[in-house]
């Protein structure tokens, strides 16, 4: 396959958008409140630009002109997906967007740490290190795993926003020496080559019009020798693109999640060869035993709650509590409160989760497919952008 085309970069008309659609709302505590600051006409702009993907293409009748569309589009898309989700995300999730495992008796915010720490530990990660965190989000696990292994971390995120609330948690938490947050796409970031001592990436890459692509990016930028971990969302060998559900299964996943086009487990470890890299280890840790599978909080399932202290976060997150968002975020919206296109995107939102939890349940699916890599250490090292 030939190299994916790249979205040219615009960081002031990005800067501006952000200023427009977000305003101060990345200093506002209150993730909910920070939803209703939005600029009404910003936030139609992003709700057209992001769902005009999806409108009236329903996995029977999407064509591969639809997927080639979405792949040229990919930073785009993204962008704009997290303009409209992050709040959500926040409000609902936490700060660390990603899936974990859970031991017995393990409460929600203890497992999210731990899923962290695993791969930080795997990556063999060493006090002093300099690291990149490919696709960021608001810092949650950059902030935890600079704590935990005593590393800086670097956040590469191509959404403004985000960077606005992630720097804004570095310094609530004392942490701006430890971490700073850069804008770029990861399809061409803006670092010099040979420059971080490990690379790490939990559920963004999956962003990417092209797995190869983004691994060779980070070879690029990864020190001869050093390490990358890699949490991929990927669909399974069980995955078939003949049969209708599975299409249907993909189709939600990838219109919640911000996601181009998603591909399976043999095209990601294919891909992380054929950037180079030496694979260490991989496995899907969705298939190990766990007290409850990763997907049970999106199922609303109080019978696998692991702690009374998340008895409200599993609540919003049944289809009695999805139900009540979608009529009160539909009422704000109605009397002008909420910005337009806030219920579509809760509504998007759970439609990914329950095919996120098809996905899981049939096996289609997972969100945690670990792959530790090393680039060789003979690799020659050349000049190049340099941040």
């Amino acid at each position: 396959m030939s190299p994916a085309r790249l979205e040219a970069e615009d960081h002031v008309r990005d800067a501006d958008f952000n200023r427009a659609m977000h305003g101060e709302s990345a200093q506002e505590r209150s993730n909910f409140l920070a939803m209703l600051k939005k600029n009404p006409q910003a936030q139609k702009a992003a709700v057209d630009e992001y769902f005009k993907h999806w409108d009236n293409k329903a996995a029977a009748t999407e064509t591969d002109k639809d997927r080639e569309d979405r792949r040229a589009e990919y930073a785009t898309l993204t962008r704009h997906y997290y303009n409209l989700a992050t709040d959500f995300y926040e409000n609902g999730w936490g700060q660390s967007f990603h899936f974990c495992r859970f031991a017995p008796g393990e409460a929600f915010q203890q497992a999210i740490a731990r899923h962290e720490h695993y791969l930080a530990l795997r990556m063999g990660l060493q006090a002093g290190d300099h690291v990149l965190d490919v696709g960021c989000g608001v810092g949650g696990p950059a902030r935890e795993i600079s704590r935990f292994a005593e590393v800086k971390v670097t956040g590469l995120n191509n959404n403004d926003y985000q960077i606005d609330r992630a720097t804004r948690y570095a310094e609530k938490e004392g942490m701006s020496e430890q971490l700073n947050f850069v804008k770029g796409d990861f399809m061409q970031m803006p670092f010099r080559e040979c420059n971080f001592d490990a690379v790490y990436a939990i559920e963004a890459t999956v962003h990417a019009p092209s797995l190869k692509d983004v691994y060779s990016e980070i070879y690029r930028v990864l020190k001869p020798g050093g390490v990358v971990g890699i949490f991929e969302w990927v669909m399974t060998a069980k995955y078939d693109n003949n049969n209708p559900r599975h299409r249907e299964i993909r189709l939600g996943i990838e219109q919640g999640n911000g996601i181009s086009n998603m591909v399976k487990i043999s095209d990601a470890i294919e891909a992380m060869d054929a950037a180079g890299f030496e694979l260490e280890y991989h496995e899907d840790l969705a298939e190990r035993p766990a007290a409850s599978p990763w997907y049970y909080p999106l199922a609303g399932d109080f019978r696998l709650m692991g702690s009374i202290w998340d008895t409200f976060r599993i609540l919003r997150l049944t289809r009695i509590g999805r139900g009540a968002i979608h009529k009160l975020v539909g009422a704000l919206e109605t009397v002008g409160i909420a910005p337009h296109g806030s219920q579509k995107t809760a509504d998007s939102l759970a439609v990914a989760a329950d095919a996120l939890v098809a996905g899981g349940r049939e096996k289609l699916f997972t969100p945690m497919y670990l792959m530790i890599a090393r680039k060789p250490p003979s690799y020659p090292t050349f000049g190049g952008m340099e941040q």
